[in-house]
């Protein structure tokens, strides 16, 4: 027993020694710690806009001491405005929309691109996929006018060619709904099902050799070998998603429709209203939407991990 309790000591001391590695993995992290200090955790310090009567009367620091402190005033008027119930709507409705499909379909996806032959023609369709990723709102707006222009627009074209009339696209709030629906999934399809692809790809081949080997069919090899290897990044990525229930996506719901003020119901998200009190130089309601916004992600992603943890322990991020 001392024997054991020298051992345990001994480990104990020098787990408590800094070594080599950890120097040089100290290194490799700073550049990364230096970019959120500077990037996330410095302009927190902005936060106290939000406690202010924020008014602009010379540089920063002029405006932020010159302008008296209201302290909850900015939050009252914001949780007492029928614009917040609108956009907290919208908000959570489309992000809710938005993680169910971005589970499912991009694992569906990725499911049937890893059961394809020709490598080939699986690098071509995720390629064409994750194409639309890395553009802009802004250009996928301009793109989006040239097809729904209700007088020089493709589609209208089209229309009044076999008889009809032109419809004013960004006059009716009816579209839009399935419209943002299917732009978001068009947009951020081929990342998730990268993230996919490639724990799909790093599965151990000797799993399917042996089900096969077995009897066992695609399906069952899917259902049996992929899918449960594949639950621990679809529980992280559905984590990360449900902590972001509380953000849009501002080029989606401001750019795509222009801000039209006649789709307010079904685009005004909580985004979109802090730029919009922006606009109108109310800099403290803007700051406090933002920090309600900050406070309503962290909560919901600490309690869905938590959630999380109690069923599978093992799949939880913290």
């Amino acid at each position: 027993m001392k024997e054991i309790r020298v051992e345990q000591e001994e480990k104990k001391r020098t787990k408590k020694r800094w070594t080599r590695d950890d120097t040089e993995l100290s290194l490799l992290a700073l550049p990364t710690t230096i970019w959120f200090l500077l990037f996330c955790y410095l302009p927190m310090f902005g936060i106290i806009i939000a406690f202010k009567d924020f008014r602009i009367t010379g540089g920063f620091w002029q405006s932020f001491i010159e302008s008296r402190w209201c302290g909850f005033e900015n939050f009252v008027f914001l949780f007492t405005s029928d614009a917040i119930k609108v956009v907290t709507r919208n908000t959570i409705l489309y992000n809710i929309v938005f993680i169910i499909l971005g589970i499912v379909v991009p694992v569906t996806l990725a499911l049937m691109i890893g059961q394809l032959h020709n490598k080939r023609a699986g690098k071509v369709y995720q390629t064409a996929m994750f194409l639309p990723y890395f553009l802009s709102w802004v250009v996928v707006s301009a793109v989006v006018w040239g097809f729904l222009s209700i007088d020089k627009g493709l589609v209208n074209q089209i229309i009044q060619s076999h008889g009809g009339e032109g419809v004013s696209w960004y006059d009716t709030p009816g579209f839009w709904p399935p419209f943002l629906i299917f732009m978001n999934m068009w947009k951020g399809l081929g990342y998730g099902m990268v993230v996919y692809l490639a724990t799909i790809t790093s599965i151990d081949s000797t799993y399917y050799e042996a089900a096969i080997i077995d009897g066992a069919t695609k399906w069952q090899q899917m259902k049996y070998i992929t899918l449960p290897l594949l639950k621990t990044v679809i529980v992280m990525m559905f984590i990360m998603s449900v902590g972001r229930i509380f953000y849009s996506d501002f080029g989606l719901f401001y750019q795509v429709p222009r801000g039209a003020s006649s789709l307010y119901n079904v685009t005004y998200t909580i985004d979109v209203f802090v730029f919009q009190q922006l606009k109108t130089a109310s800099t403290g309601m803007a700051s406090a939407a933002a920090f309600v916004q900050s406070v309503l992600g962290c909560a919901t992603i600490l309690v869905t991990n938590a959630i999380v943890k109690k069923f599978d322990r093992e799949n939880a991020l913290i």
